[in-house]
């Protein structure tokens, strides 16, 4: 028997470990938040005077910030494809206006509105030193796509609670199925993912009702919703079929990813997590697919991404589970055996 003291040392260990890997995964990346490169833009209309003050701001961005200097039009075709977090729009008077969007990551345009008044506010006193007595309007803020807090919450939680909701379902199938000995069919699991797809989105729809009931849940919402349960139970449940439950060492980190990586911009992440974590995590791709869509933006890019990412992860996912099983070889009679024994 081993001795107790060193096991004690080892499980210690094993604990330090997982602390600092979880560490790493998760609070470590809201630890290290800070604007990179956050795209924002400056608008103006066809003025040389209101150009070259757009131009002066945008000179001042630094790494912090990325400004991009277009048309008022422009700039909110921008922001409805999430290519910008918000807009300075300098107008005749001079007006300053702040613009953002309810259907951008939320932290995302939070930052935006920061800087943002910032930009204004340090312009509009230019402008009162170049124009002393002049009165001038204080900034106007207009958000295009309003979002209710449910409405900057669901998207997030919904993906959480999703992948949370198929990863338990998918588990207990897996220990039922070893315990008893049985081999579960290919037909078995398919009704697993089905019935998790179904039940889990019948439970964020009511979620989403319960919270605001004035959300736009419509049929291209609760369609997005099946296609990430379906895609999130399929790839759980050809995780356990490979590795059995040692795959519950996968599927738990990755939940635990999902607020502090998908719910934080790329551009406010760390470039290490940015590329190792952010790049290819399924949360990001299912939360602002679905913000795209419950706020009215359904033409955004990551509304076509999303879909294409979750068909991908569905399909693959599916044809792992719905393999035939490896036949076992026939047992040899116990007379055949006999007779071989015996002739050798």
């Amino acid at each position: 028997m081993r001795n107790p003291s060193r096991v004690a040392v080892g499980l210690g260990l094993a604990g330090a470990v997982v602390a600092t890997v979880l560490g790493f995964l998760t609070f470590g990346v809201q630890a290290t938040v800070a604007p990179d490169h956050l795209p924002l833009a400056v608008a103006t209309a066809d003025n040389p005077v209101l150009r070259q003050a757009a131009d002066q701001i945008a000179s001042h961005g630094g790494d912090a910030v990325d400004w991009q200097v277009t048309d008022p039009a422009h700039a909110r075709d921008l922001l409805d494809d999430k290519k910008v977090y918000g807009i300075l729009e300098l107008g005749q008077g001079p007006s300053v206006r702040i613009v953002t969007s309810g259907a951008v990551n939320p932290q995302g345009t939070q930052v935006a509105q920061q800087v943002l008044t910032g930009a204004a506010q340090g312009l509009l006193g230019a402008l009162a030193q170049q124009q002393p007595g002049a009165r001038l309007a204080p900034p106007e803020v207009v958000t295009v796509h309003p979002a209710s807090t449910a409405g900057r919450t669901a998207p997030l939680a919904a993906s959480a609670l999703i992948w949370i909701g198929g990863m338990v379902g998918a588990m207990a199938f897996g220990l039922l199925v070893t315990r008893r000995g049985l081999r579960a069919t290919p037909v078995a699991r398919l009704t697993l993912v089905a019935s998790i797809s179904v039940f889990t989105t019948g439970v964020i729809v009511g979620f989403m009702k319960l919270w605001d009931s004035s959300l736009d849940v419509g049929w291209n919402v609760v369609g997005f919703l099946f296609l990430t349960a379906v895609a999130f139970a399929a790839v759980q449940g050809a995780l356990l079929r490979l590795l059995h439950l040692r795959a519950a060492s996968i599927l738990g980190p990755m939940y635990l990813l999902a607020p502090a990586v998908a719910g934080t911009v790329p551009e406010m992440l760390n470039p290490a997590y940015r590329a190792v974590l952010w790049s290819w995590t399924p949360f990001r791709f299912s939360t602002e697919g679905l913000r795209s869509l419950l706020l009215g933006v359904p033409d955004a890019p990551d509304v076509r991404n999303g879909t294409v990412v979750l068909v991908a992860m569905a399909v693959v996912g599916l044809v792992v589970l719905l393999w035939p099983n490896r036949r076992r070889p026939a047992e040899t009679p116990v007379e055949t055996r006999e007779l071989v024994s015996s002739g050798s």
